[in-house]
């Protein structure tokens, strides 16, 4: 078996062709435009809240609708894909989000109208600022939700089993690019012409990549800059299956059939129990840093760009580390599942971020590094679970279902901080509050790996759908 494995190393790669790294490359940037859009908000989050006079549980209400709305709309983003295809449900997503990216800039105005007609109806109006920002929330996450399972479904048609939890890894580093150049960008922009602005410019650089991803992605079979080799590698460990094997055109399954199979539930689990975790980190760390050190926008560029250039590194090297055991005899769900649990212990030094937050704000933005640059390596190898044994027409779907539960675990976690920052907060003891949340996200990869395991002991590839 190590001899099958090594044959399909870097250099026999340089006889087949590197195209599909170029689509890799372009999901690598859409992601990073992706979480480029999703930081603006928790960026500018300590000046709103001065200007709007926001309250912790105010802030989660506006996060929570869009993690609430990205999950709902997740699992309807898996199923369009399938239907639509990659390349024509991608350029929908980008065109949504980017559209509702620089909708934020306008958030005054639409909560006016927005409450305007709450009270013709009757109904209790909410602050307009907040009621503008959930609106804005609303449609980013809408487009947003389809970013990740097209990128998914794009690796596993582009990309053979074996490398595809790494080329997983180089597209997900996008988010962690995309938050190290948010501080770099948002704070400078909003400083000199004001938060507007920032969300405008940065909604607007969806729409440039939007033209290179029609110029350069067609699906493999119909793609003319991809040789005759690198199509051959690249279904080279896909199954034979009979003729009646479904098409692309073919009908799609039920929802209800994908939620009969254990691997989906298993996926769905990890991503409910983990995905939280990444955005508690995104979303409230320029407020726990504020809170708790007295840092304005400017002064924590630095701390937030160290903080997320390590993420890069869990992401790249967290899809590459299966491959460090199927090199070493193992198959590829034993491979994914060692390198997880290796991934899953690295959380745990959040645990130390709060006791020791007392030897300055550097001691937590290392500690909690560790644990958002191992939520990254985690993400890559749980996203390639699905490809690895779901066919490719269905991948989108699973992917949607479980980004529908990742959505929802993260609307839970973000009102859990919220109310638990705004009643320790009330007492003076907020970092009683932070402790509670770091001490979650800090497990939460141990428990989900024990029930995907239970759940899935062993390899088993989904060949009736």
């Amino acid at each position: 078996m190590n001899q099958q494995v090594m044959s399909f190393t870097p250099e026999r790669t340089t006889v087949v062709g590197r195209y599909r790294w170029t689509i890799c490359a372009l999901l690598f940037f859409a992601t990073t435009i992706n979480y480029l859009d999703r930081q603006v908000l928790s960026l500018l989050a300590p000046v709103l809240t001065r200007e709007f006079g926001w309250t912790n549980t105010d802030y989660a209400n506006i996060t929570a609708t869009f993690q609430f709305v990205y999950a709902i709309s997740m699992l309807f983003a898996g199923r369009v894909i399938d239907r639509m295809g990659t390349k024509r449900a991608y350029v929908l997503a980008i065109i949504v989000w980017s559209l509702g990216a620089i909708g934020h800039a306008y958030a005054i105005g639409v909560g006016t109208a927005v409450n305007s007609l709450l009270t013709t109806l009757g109904l209790a109006a909410v602050p307009v600022s907040v009621v503008g920002f959930m609106v804005g929330r609303a449609v980013l996450a809408l487009g947003e939700a389809g970013n990740f399972p097209a990128a998914i479904k794009a690796t596993a048609e582009y990309f053979p089993k074996r490398e595809r939890s790494f080329a997983t890894g180089i597209f997900n580093s996008g988010a962690n690019v995309g938050a190290v150049l948010a501080p770099l960008s948002v704070p400078l922009i909003a400083e000199y012409w004001g938060w507007q602005a920032a969300f405008i410019a940065v909604g607007a650089i969806g729409f440039i990549w939007m033209g290179l991803w029609i110029w350069l992605y067609d699906t493999p079979e119909r793609q003319r800059r991809l040789g005759a080799g690198e199509l051959a590698y690249i279904n080279s460990d896909t199954p034979v299956v009979p003729a009646a094997a479904p098409s692309a055109d073919a009908p799609k399954a039920s929802w209800f059939k994908l939620l009969g199979y254990r691997q989906t539930w298993a996926f769905a689990f990890g991503k409910f129990m983990t995905d939280g975790v990444w955005w508690f980190f995104l979303f409230w760390l320029p407020k726990y840093m504020s809170a708790q050190y007295g840092l304005s926008g400017p002064d924590m560029v630095v701390p937030l760009a160290v903080l997320y250039s390590m993420t890069m590194i869990g992401s790249v090297g967290g899809g590459w580390l299966p491959t460090w055991f199927l090199n070493r005899g193992y198959n590829i769900y034993q491979g994914r599942m060692r390198a997880m649990l290796l991934i899953a212990l690295f959380p745990l030094v959040v645990l130390a971020a709060q006791p020791l937050g007392y030897l300055g704000y550097w001691v937590p933005v290392i500690l909690i590094g560790i644990g958002a640059s191992a939520h990254q390596a985690w993400s890559a190898n749980l996203f390639t679970t699905v490809s690895d044994m779901f066919p490719k027409h269905s991948v989108g779907s699973v992917v949607g279902i479980g980004g529908m539960a990742g959505g929802l675990g993260g609307v839970l976690l973000t009102k859990l901080g919220g109310g638990l920052f705004d009643h320790y907060g009330a007492l003076g003891q907020l970092q009683t509050g932070y402790m509670i949340m770091f001490s979650i996200c800090a497990l939460a990869y141990l428990v989900a790996w024990c029930v995907m395991k239970a759940l899935v002991p062993a390899h088993r590839e989904i060949t009736d759908l």
